[in-house]
């Protein structure tokens, strides 16, 4: 296969990308210019031994990290013109950030984000460690946990909190996080989808997201009833049982991106 039909359908996502590693769209499109360019001129810097996808990133992130002063964190950008997400993103270390947009953005797996990186799967793990620990930095919030099992409640709690955030109380039930939201706005919900009385946590978190705007996240044994292909579905979603790394990263990523969406009841 010619390397134009192996690049093309790939293009479009690393433009996103280069757009999110520069910080705007014009040296993003640069960069991606000129990857595109290097390929052409030397077809032996595109590895065929690994998918098109993740050579095509390899070949832009080598070419972006040649330049020393890509490699100089800058303590995050002021430029207006920038989204929310862009000036934050800016603010992490630069090769913390490739790895985070990699992984968490461009859903690469962590064998290809490692390999786009040029780096050990033990390095990967470094670098998504020093994002997650950035962003977590960035954005500290107050947390409202519904879950009607205590001990699950309390290991939520401990995962939040050791990321920094407060948490304003744990509801068992709808009415119970009504009530705590009437006092006190949460910047964050974590919610499991069948509370103690037989309410539906969706429900409860359609309600709440009527009085005020936050980022969901379902921690739930059932995700099947959520993940049917039907919009709108939740961006963010655990599985029971869950790992605490893994719920810190997924924390730091919903507070992160602030994505807001009323989600459909599972029937």
């Amino acid at each position: 296969m010619s390397l134009a039909l192996l690049i093309t359908p790939h293009v479009p996502y690393l433009r996103r990308y280069a757009r999110a590693v520069t910080g705007s769209q014009e040296s993003g499109d640069a960069y991606v210019q000129a990857a595109i360019e290097a390929i052409i001129e030397d077809a032996d810097i595109f590895a065929r031994d690994i998918n098109p996808r993740t050579a095509l990133f390899k070949v832009f992130l080598s070419i972006w990290n040649s330049v020393e002063v890509n490699n100089a964190a800058d303590g995050g950008s002021g430029d207006p013109r920038l989204s929310l997400v862009d000036r934050r993103l800016s603010i992490l270390t630069p090769r913390s950030r490739q790895a985070f947009l990699l992984v968490y953005v461009e859903d690469f797996s962590p064998k290809n984000a490692a390999a786009s990186l040029d780096v050990s799967d033990e390095e990967l793990q470094q670098l998504l460690t020093t994002a997650r620990t950035e962003m977590a930095a960035q954005v500290v919030s107050d947390v409202l946990i519904i879950e009607d099992e205590p001990l699950i409640a309390v290991d939520i709690e401990d995962v939040a909190t050791s990321l920094g955030h407060r948490c304003i109380g744990i509801a068992r039930t709808k009415t119970e996080a009504i009530e705590i939201c009437a006092d006190k706005k949460p910047g964050l919900v974590l919610a499991d989808i069948q509370l103690a009385d037989g309410s539906s946590g969706i429900d409860t978190v359609n309600e709440l997201l009527t009085q005020f705007e936050a980022p969901v996240i379902f921690i739930t044994a059932y995700p099947e009833r959520l993940l049917t292909g039907e919009k709108p579905e939740p961006a963010f979603l655990m599985t029971k049982p869950f790992q605490p790394e893994q719920l810190r990263a997924i924390i730091s990523q919903a507070l992160f991106f602030e994505q807001n969406a009323s989600i459909r009841e599972a029937s």
